[in-house]
């Protein structure tokens, strides 16, 4: 793979208020009578009927590698002015677009094609426009960019957000580190910010992928957002939608309008599930894409990427498409090591780069064959919500989850020796919430439901499975004290309906207590080295499975620890043989006096270990 030029792709501005506008559009030429303009108009004035963008017709050239590039340099000057009035020829944002004459096009409609997003834009306006800031300057990172380190994969705690949901645009969500520091995270996951063209929206249908939303905020709001997690030790990956892309993206809407049979871009791969399909045998898309992760490694400083959707461009461990991409940008990252702020990736024992993989059809794979060093896996949360439904049984299930068994642990390729693992969760964006699975209050529609928060006790065994466990522990957003929104399966009431975070839930009763148990199997977490990367050993007997009790163990470097979690509505008091003799402190209320720590348990001694209806406990000796 190869970074294509951004430095003539996009808008630049040259000085002077010179600004340099290019782009590729493959097969689009003069000769077939072809013509490209690009429509400006200042931000200020873009809503005034008297005042119209103003028309620049752009040249073409033949580009040895992908072919027709178009471009054309505006003087952004007062005497241009369209109206006395008008903002041009000031600094600040303007909105633009491509306008494509296509004399030869059959249907009237299609010999002028308007509405065309620049697919290089580094900003945006409102819906689908492309926008570039007049005297732009560029970020003066903090010092500590140059100091700090993404963590390492097992260390981290994870936390999912949307940032309309989470905090209302980005300043705001930065006013939140500090709760998301306290609370013990050290990675944030954030839904996708690339361009779409609705308000409301996931933003999995994308149109522009060089920047942030302007329904977030601008591309200095982004980077100091990024900036303000470092100095609090917590990375940021974003949600990166590359196997598929909304019809209004120009390598689609472009070629469709113009009636082409083929596209430079587009096409079928490997699946087809949402949305137009980005074709990965093309090497104009696997350069789009690798060009993409550099330009937000390095512009934003990300950590890394949560790759959504891989099965619409997955074509095996070997493939051009999802483990191309992988193995190219770690190499590429890989290759800046001593380099300003890519020192961020060197850590002892190997480079710290996030690419976290949704394959949730093969998660196993994925991680053991490409450079995915970690992944989605539904198969947790499955387990978890049948056991929900009263299923004993899907307790088995449950255990070897938490134990990732068939995971591997490390892979090496190459001479790269990569530590694996995959995230741990029970809710997500996808998802209900998993208090919806105990009742639901419909609210005389679907799309209002809403779980039941006053059975917030029985989602605690869930919660202390989850901490305890191999993997990633995730939350999303609002999960530690109770969220409670319902989310459909399917239609545009699941994508496109705004459902802010309620943060007055983090003040009654059931906030309180959910985010107090958080905050301390965090702790515990963090605490114990056994729980980040030791061994996972589920004792998978009936004795505690019909019971509806769960017990795996937790070992390394001479730590032990015993998780015993009780999912039934009653206390239950289970038999356990200890394989390791010594003073064990209850980690979630020992330390507090309560008289639940075992004192002078000698090495193979059998103990009644008595374990509180919809609870758990977990016994820790030799830390």
């Amino acid at each position: 793979m190869k970074l294509l030029p951004l430095e003539k792709l996009g808008t630049r501005e040259l000085g002077s208020g010179s600004v340099q506008f290019g782009i590729f559009l493959p097969w689009v030429k003069p000769e077939n009578g072809h013509r490209l303009w690009v429509k400006v108009i200042h931000e200020k004035d873009q809503f005034l009927q008297d005042i119209q963008p103003l028309m620049f017709e752009m040249s073409h050239e033949q580009d040895a590698e992908y072919g027709d590039y178009w471009s054309t340099r505006v003087e952004i000057n007062a005497g241009q002015k369209p109206r006395e009035n008008s903002a041009w020829g000031t600094e600040g944002s303007y909105v633009y677009r491509y306008f494509l004459e296509n004399p030869s096009a059959s249907r009237l409609q299609d010999r002028h094609i308007d509405w065309i997003i620049d697919p290089f834009a580094r900003e945006f306006g409102v819906g689908k426009l492309s926008a570039f800031t007049l005297g732009y300057k560029a970020r003066q990172w903090d010092e500590n960019e140059y100091s700090w380190k993404v963590p390492k994969i097992e260390d981290v705690v994870l936390y999912e957000l949307i940032i309309s949901e989470f905090g209302g645009d980005i300043e705001k969500t930065i006013a939140h580190l500090d709760y998301l520091t306290d609370l013990g995270v050290n990675c944030i996951q954030l839904m996708p910010v690339s361009n779409v063209s609705n308000v409301v929206d996931w933003g999995y249908l994308p149109i522009g992928y060089f920047g942030v939303d302007e329904r977030f905020g601008k591309r200095a709001d982004m980077q100091r957002f990024i900036e303000e997690a470092h100095k609090r030790c917590m990375a940021v990956i974003v949600d990166s939608v590359y196997g598929h892309t909304s019809e209004h993206f120009p390598y689609s809407y472009v070629y469709k309008r113009l009636g082409y049979h083929d596209n430079p871009f587009i096409g079928h791969f490997a699946k087809d599930y949402y949305g137009e399909s980005t074709d990965f045998r093309k090497t104009f898309t696997q350069d789009f894409f690798f060009t993409v992760n550099r330009h937000w490694l390095d512009c934003y400083h990300v950590d890394g990427f949560r790759y959504d959707c891989v099965p619409d461009w997955w074509d095996g461990p070997l493939g051009t498409g999802y483990a191309n991409l992988t193995y190219a940008t770690y190499k590429d990252v890989q290759s800046q090591e001593g380099r300003s702020h890519w020192q961020r990736f060197m850590v002892e024992g190997g480079l710290s780069l996030i690419q976290c993989a949704e394959q949730l059809e093969g998660p196993r794979e994925v991680v053991e064959s490409t450079y995915t060093n970690c992944t989605w896996q539904d198969e947790t949360l499955g387990a978890a919500e049948d056991v929900a439904k009263g299923s004993n049984e899907a307790l088995r299930r449950l255990g070897l989850q938490f134990g990732l068994i068939g995971y591997p642990d490390t892979v090496s390729y190459n001479g790269d020796r990569i530590k694996k693992t995959a995230v741990q969760y029970i809710e997500n964006h996808d998802h209900a919430r998993f208090i919806c699975n105990f009742k639901t209050f419909l609210n005389g529609n679907e799309l209002l439901a809403e779980g039941d928060r006053s059975l917030w006790y029985k989602l605690q065994p869930y919660l202390i499975g989850l901490f305890t466990a191999k993997g990633i522990p995730m939350l999303w957003q609002g999960q530690e004290f109770g969220e409670n929104y319902n989310v459909p399966d399917q239609g545009w009431g699941r994508v496109a309906m705004f459902r802010p975070l309620r943060w007055e839930y983090f003040y009654d009763e059931v906030g309180k207590s959910m985010v107090g148990l958080v905050r301390k199997l965090v702790k515990v977490r963090q605490k114990g080295g056994q729980f980040r990367a030791g061994e996972h050993f589920f004792h998978n007997d009936d004795k505690y499975i019909s019971r509806g009790v769960l017990i795996f163990s937790r070992r390394h470097e001479g730590a032990f620890s015993l998780t015993a979690l009780n999912f039934s509505d009653t206390e239950q008091t289970v038999p356990y043989t200890f394989p390791v003799g010594g003073d064990y402190m209850e980690e979630l209320h020992g330390r507090e006096g309560a008289d639940i720590n075992l004192w002078n348990i000698h090495e193979g001694a059998e103990v009644d270990l008595p374990i509180p209806g919809n609870y758990g406990r977990v016994w820790t000796v030799g830390a």
